[in-house]
C-alpha cells in the first residue's frame, strides 16, 4: 500500500525477492586479465540504504572502460569479486525510507542510471560541478558496477527514461553521450556552423559527438577505420569521413576546408592521432580530449600552439545537470542511441571479445 505521502516503498516483485529469491545473477571478475576472467555467478540481492533505490536491471551497455578495468587499470582499488559496468536501465522495485522522489520517480518506474556518483558534499557539488569532486567516480570503476540483475544506487542517480526508448536504448545513452556533451557544449563551447573534426567517429563517444555537432548545424568531418564504419558514420550525419588508417587526417582536413583547418577537434584516441589533430586546427581553434586509448605520451609543438592562438582542453564525464538537459533531446527525438549487438548477461565475455576485436559500430548491449 502507498505510504502517507503517496510513495510506494516496495513492489510485489521486491517482496517476492526478499521472501523467496535472496540471490541474483551477476557478471563479475575475481582478478584482472582477459575476457576469460569474467564469471557469471550468483550473488546476494543488495538491500538499498535509506537514500537508495533498488533497480531491477533490464539492460546494460558496454564501454571501453569495462575492458580497461577488467585488464587492470593502475590506481584503481578494486575489491574482488568486482562487478563491471557503468551504464544500465531498468525498473525501480524498492525505495529506501529517506528517498524523497527527487527525480519524480517511484516504484515501478522505468529509469536509466546516471553513471557517476559522489559520496560526500563538497564545494564542487554545491556549485554544480559534481564531476570535479575529489570522490567522483563511475560505477564499475570506482564504485561497484551494474552488470547484475539488481543494483542499489543513490536515488539521485535514477533518472526517468525519456520518451519511448527501450531499456536497451536507454542503457546506451548515459556515459558516452554525457561525455561528448560535456566536451563539446560544456567545455569547448561549440557554436553554430563551425567545422568540427571527430576523431574515432565509429566509437561510442564519436557517434554521440557527430550527432551533437550536427544538432548545432556544424559541418562534421569524422574519422573511422573501415569502409563499413565510414559509411555508417556518414549515414549518421558526418559530412566527410577520413580513413584514419590509410589517409593523413591533417592533409584530408586541409583539402576539405580549403587549407583553413577546423574550429574544433573532438579527441579521445591520444598518441596515434594527437599530432594530426592539433595540426588540423584553424587559427583560434580548440581541441578537447577525454582519453588516450593509444597512449598518453605525445609531442606538442608549442610554437604552433601559441602562434595560432590554439586552446587545448581536458574533459572528464559531465555534470548531473548536463545529463538532465541532454535527456530532453532524446525525449524529443533530436538525438538517438545507436545499438550494435545484444548479448545476454551470461555471455558478457563474448561482448568483451567483440569490443576487443573492434567489430562493433554503436553500443554493445547486455540484456538481463
Amino acid at each position: 500500500q502507498p505510504a502517507a505521502d503517496g510513495t510506494i516503498r516496495l513492489s510485489p516483485q521486491a517482496l517476492y525477492n526478499r521472501a523467496l529469491q535472496p540471490t541474483m545473477k551477476v557478471s563479475r571478475i575475481h582478478e584482472c586479465g582477459g575476457p576469460e576472467v569474467i564469471r557469471y555467478e550468483d550473488a546476494p540481492v543488495p538491500r538499498p540504504k535509506a537514500n537508495e533505490v533498488l533497480v531491477r536491471v533490464r539492460a546494460c551497455s558496454l564501454n571501453h572502460l569495462d575492458l580497461w578495468v577488467r585488464g587492470g587499470l593502475p590506481n584503481l582499488r578494486l575489491k574482488f569479486p568486482w562487478v563491471l559496468g557503468s551504464d544500465a536501465a531498468g525498473e525501480i522495485v524498492e525505495m529506501g525510507e529517506l528517498c524523497m522522489r527527487a527525480n519524480g520517480t517511484n516504484v515501478g518506474d522505468r529509469i536509466l542510471v546516471a553513471p557517476g556518483r559522489t559520496l560526500a558534499a563538497s564545494s564542487e557539488t554545491a556549485h554544480g560541478r559534481d564531476n570535479q569532486a575529489r570522490d567522483y567516480g563511475l560505477f564499475g570503476a570506482v564504485y561497484p558496477g551494474l552488470n547484475a540483475e539488481y543494483v542499489a544506487i543513490p536515488e539521485e542517480n535514477a533518472l526517468p527514461i525519456p520518451g519511448k526508448l527501450s531499456f536497451e536504448e536507454a542503457a546506451s545513452i548515459p556515459l558516452v553521450f554525457l561525455t561528448a556533451w560535456h566536451m563539446l557544449v560544456g567545455i569547448a563551447g561549440i557554436r553554430m556552423l563551425e567545422d568540427v573534426l571527430v576523431i574515432g567517429g565509429s566509437s561510442g563517444v564519436g557517434i554521440a559527438a557527430i550527432q551533437i555537432a550536427k544538432l548545432h548545424h556544424c559541418r562534421v568531418i569524422a574519422t573511422a577505420g573501415s569502409e563499413e564504419k565510414m559509411a555508417k558514420a556518414k549515414d549518421l550525419g558526418a559530412d566527410f569521413v577520413i580513413d584514419h588508417y590509410n589517409q593523413s587526417i591533417k592533409d584530408e582536413v586541409k583539402k576539405i576546408t580549403d587549407r583553413r583547418g577546423v574550429d574544433l577537434v573532438f579527441e579521445h584516441v591520444g598518441a596515434a592521432t594527437f599530432g594530426q589533430s592539433t595540426a588540423s586546427l584553424a587559427r583560434h581553434g580548440r581541441l578537447v580530449t577525454c582519453g588516450a586509448t593509444t597512449g598518453f605520451e605525445t609531442p606538442l609543438n608549442l610554437g604552433h600552439l601559441f602562434s595560432k592562438h590554439l586552446s587545448i582542453h581536458g574533459s572528464y564525464m559531465g555534470t548531473m545537470g548536463e545529463l538532465h538537459d541532454l535527456l530532453r533531446f532524446f525525449g524529443r527525438g533530436l538525438l538517438k542511441p545507436v545499438l550494435d549487438k545484444t548479448f545476454p548477461l551470461s555471455e558478457v565475455r563474448g561482448a568483451h571479445e567483440r569490443m576487443d576485436a573492434k567489430e562493433h559500430f554503436g553500443k554493445i548491449v547486455i540484456a538481463t
